[in-house]
């Protein structure tokens, strides 16, 4: 995902904007790997090989996002790791 869409990108759930993005893996603009948080519904949206999933919960895969999460627990931070939605460690 280039870090630009961030400019453009707003929550699915409540349409909030700006979101704000954790980087895990990223080379020059491009973030291969990480995490959109929104800050008013709590809900986090995973990135991952640079493609944003950001989903209603409904359509959401949980197998595949709890897994990112512990993959990821040392790179994350606290609120997205152990407090966010719709679900977290």
């Amino acid at each position: 995902m280039n870090k630009t869409m961030m400019d453009i990108l707003a929550c699915p759930i409540d349409k909030t904007h700006p979101l704000e993005l954790f980087e895990i893996k990223q080379k020059d603009s491009i973030v291969s790997e990480g995490a959109i948080f929104c800050p008013k519904c709590s809900r986090f949206y995973p990135i991952i090989e640079e493609i944003p999933i950001m989903l209603p919960d409904e359509l959401r895969d949980k197998k595949q996002e709890i897994e990112f999460l512990k993959n990821n627990k040392d790179k994350l931070p606290e609120k997205i790791i152990t407090q966010a939605n719709p679900w977290h460690l």
